[in-house]
């Protein structure tokens, strides 16, 4: 048996087959157009969207054969308003990491709500106002509720839980949208799709050869850690443009959806018959964003795979430490108007060495990430699972190895988030269980912390001190909280 996994992600759409194995084939891409009208601003076209994921899922089915089950996962709370008559969007699909309503998350504090500008409420008012339209013919979507409408041909307008839960519209028990929020940022409720679990029978996927059933929607996030076959306990880093820690928690529904003082927040990895598997996210904002700035800013590299013997050329850094927080500090500290830094450098300070210091650097935010989450649940972890584009730069992964001092284990799969919503689609079918996919975790590469619990407790003291050096560069941005 298996399963269509269709992943659309912030700058792609992939299209692939997994089997009950976990193995990942058929694989076919194509890059999203990402438009940055202003700064802050981030458009992608919705129609183009649901074009490639069509035409990507009918090549990875024509060279792979028919599958039986869909599972669908994504970038979250991007946001689509679409007239459902003529099935088209009204308006630009909104990227998460767009901005243009912090003005607004700030009015709104007034009248009590606390919602972030990355979460899609104010999006889908921005967009609902700027259509002109009357709400009745209007529908909202995220990008997995957009996918299964077009899949089921304008038949199925849902959203599982786990993209329900970070979009700022839903009641805390996940199961109806809060009339509250929806009347004071004035939406329709008869714009709202219904809400799902992440595994169930979601339709059938009639724009498909074969029409296979939609089993499994999941966030790209949750999709990453159950496609490294974290299913019971344990956690992950996914390091590709920022960082995003995803943890198994042992607590059942949060009090709220908000920030948490150790400054991760609550975050769904998956639910099945209303049950719901609650965890903790962390977030840096830029991880291999800054070796793209290495590389097409400061032009220092010329590929990102040039980093691993640049930083290896050199015994240390040499004094020369980076915090990466080009676009501010995510978990734990929450400044927006933190900016990166570069300290200590002299007249002897090398290319080499400022490239060493930045891999070192994302790797002490990751290892910040971890901390964080062990300090909200309560748990020491004995292993840290990663994927993503940096996990293949030896140098780094040993670094991460060496600020978290534990046992940092590397995917075989470095984008594991379409092996998770292929497998989650199986395991919803009933073809796996979810004792199997643990079973099924076979990492590429271990890597064992080579510091002392002591070293590693100065280096760490020493980089917390090195951070507060870029915390309210911008105290307007500092002074803004969600």
């Amino acid at each position: 048996m298996r399963a269509l996994a269709i992943d659309v992600g912030t700058t792609s759409v992939r299209t692939s087959i997994v089997d009950v194995h976990g193995v990942v084939s058929h694989v076919h891409q194509r890059p999203l157009s990402v438009a940055t009208p202003v700064p802050g601003e981030v458009e992608l076209d919705a129609k183009q969207m649901g074009h490639f994921v069509l035409e990507l899922a009918a090549r990875t089915l024509s060279d792979g054969g028919l599958c039986e089950v869909v599972g669908i996962t994504n970038q979250r709370a991007t946001t689509i308003i679409f007239d459902p008559t003529r099935g088209e969007p009204v308006g630009p699909a909104l990227g998460w990491q767009d901005l243009r309503t912090v003005i607004d998350c700030l009015v709104l504090q007034g009248e009590g709500l606390h919602l972030m500008p990355n979460q899609s409420a104010t999006k889908a008012k921005w967009l609902v106002t700027q259509s002109g339209r009357d709400q009745t013919g209007l529908r909202f979507a995220t990008v997995e509720t957009w996918v299964t409408w077009l899949l089921s041909e304008g038949a199925v307008h849902v959203t599982d839980r786990s993209n329900a839960a970070v979009n700022g519209l839903v009641r805390l028990d996940l199961t109806t949208w809060d009339e509250r929020v929806l009347s004071i940022l004035g939406l329709d409720p008869v714009m709202m799709p219904s809400i799902v679990d992440t595994m169930g029978a979601h339709g059938v996927a009639s724009a498909l050869a074969g029409s296979p059933r939609i089993t499994a929607l999941i966030g790209d996030q949750p999709a990453a850690l159950f496609g490294l076959s974290c299913v019971n306990e344990g956690a992950k880093i996914t390091f590709g443009t920022g960082a995003m820690l995803d943890m198994i928690s042992n607590r059942a529904q949060p009090h709220s959806l908000s920030i948490l003082p150790s400054g991760c927040f609550p975050t769904v990895l998956r639910s099945r018959d209303g049950a719901v598997v609650w965890g903790v996210e962390a977030i840096v904002f830029a991880a291999g964003a800054c070796l793209e700035w290495l590389r097409d800013d400061l032009v220092l590299i010329e590929d990102p795979a040039e980093s691993e013997a640049l930083a290896t050329s050199v015994n240390s850094c040499d004094g020369v430490s980076f915090v990466p927080a080009l676009s501010g500090l995510g978990t734990p500290q929450w400044d927006f108007g933190a900016r990166g830094g570069f300290f200590g450098i002299t007249r002897g300070t090398s290319k080499a060495h400022l490239v060493r210091a930045v891999l070192e650097g994302i790797a002490q935010r990751g290892a910040d990430l971890v901390d964080a989450a062990q300090r909200e649940l309560g748990v020491t972890l004995k292993e840290l699972r990663v994927d993503g584009g940096m996990t293949a730069n030896r140098f780094f992964v040993q670094c991460v190895a060496n600020f978290t001092g534990l046992q940092v284990t590397v995917s075989s799969e470095r984008e594991a988030t379409t092996r998770g919503a292929g497998l989650m689609a199986l395991v919803s079918a009933g073809f796996l269980t979810l004792d199997e996919v643990e079973g099924l975790w076979s990492p590429a590469d271990v890597f064992l912390p080579q510091f002392t619990s002591p070293e590693r407790s100065a280096l760490r003291a020493t980089w917390a001190e090195t951070v507060k050096r870029v915390a309210k560069t911008i105290p307007e941005l500092s002074a803004i909280e969600f």
